[in-house]
């Protein structure tokens, strides 16, 4: 297997609201940069800060030597890790590829097996943290894969999180990951809800919240998406679109694992409501406007 170094070219497949602030860490880190997303105009200011645009997926594996991939669905997931033009199909033998995208654990546990087959390392590293993580560099990252590999690749983890943990064998960082979004799911209902009642009760919202965010109901969530939900600013920091797709993961693993999960339900209603109604492109705080309507 190849030693981490400072030369250590990294592929970045994923230039959405995270990946993007997480590739200009890697690059300000000092990392030498390939990217490729499928609109390259969202690469555009990697590309000015100078990232090297590759082509497809296959060219950028082919010439990496770390391969990093943060993109919307499970289904996005195989198209660019699977078939003759996929990453497997490309990377080098003793190369590493991780998938940050919050995926199927059973997904990240093939991901690792077919790798395996070819030399490859491979590790399933979902984050949570949001836009305000990615542009700070302290993402929490939940890591599966081997132990030796985690060790290894901890230097890049380093650069864009700052609660870096590895979780166990292969799908296990997913399988954290769900455990993630099942406690952001029933803590948003609350969130929403408290705000709302303070608003109705004549309250000032904001100094509401300077009381309640420091104490036993403090989160998160509270802390960082409240305010935003008060200013009626529902820009994404993470879509409400691929939370409900991480809830429909999460629901589905539950399942299997015949786990009753009723707060992850209802929630999952109240954001396919919000969704449906237009919202899909909204920031998950958006929900609020469910309750405050």
């Amino acid at each position: 297997m190849m030693s981490l170094a400072k030369d250590t070219v990294i592929g970045f497949i994923g230039s959405g609201v995270m990946g993007k602030s997480m590739a200009a860490n890697l690059m300000e880190a000092g990392f030498p940069l390939n990217v490729y997303t499928r609109t390259k105009t969202k690469a555009d200011e990697l590309l000015e800060a100078g990232a090297v645009w590759k082509e497809s997926a296959a060219d950028l594996a082919a010439e990496s030597d770390v391969i990093i991939t943060i993109v919307g669905y499970p289904s996005d997931v195989e198209e660019v890790y699977f078939g003759d033009n996929g990453i497997l199909a490309h990377a080098r033998s003793g190369s590493f590829v991780i998938d940050m995208t919050t995926s199927k654990p059973k997904l990240a546990e093939r991901i690792s097996k077919e790798a395996s087959k070819k030399g490859i390392e491979a590790m399933d590293a979902p984050v949570s943290g949001g836009d305000i993580g990615a542009k700070n560099g302290t993402l929490a990252i939940m890591a599966g894969g081997s132990e030796t590999a985690f060790h290894e690749l901890r230097p890049i983890f380093d650069v864009m999180g700052s609660n870096i943990v590895h979780q166990g064998p292969a799908g296990s960082g997913q399988h954290t990951k769900m455990s993630n979004q099942i406690a952001i799911a029933s803590n948003m209902i609350g969130v929403c809800e408290a705000i709302t009642y303070a608003e109705k009760a004549g309250l000032d919202p904001d100094r509401v919240l300077s009381s309640i965010s420091t104490g036993a109901a403090g989160s998160w969530s509270l802390s960082n998406l409240a305010p935003r939900m008060i200013a009626g600013d529902y820009d994404p920091g993470f879509y409400v679109k691929h939370f409900i797709k991480d809830m429909k993961i999460a629901l589905e693993s539950a399942q299997e694992m015949e786990l009753l999960t009723p707060g992850l339900e209802l929630s999952l209603s109240l954001y396919q409501r919000l969704a449906e109604s237009g919202g899909e492109d909204y920031g998950t705080h958006a929900l609020f406007k469910m309750f405050r309507a």
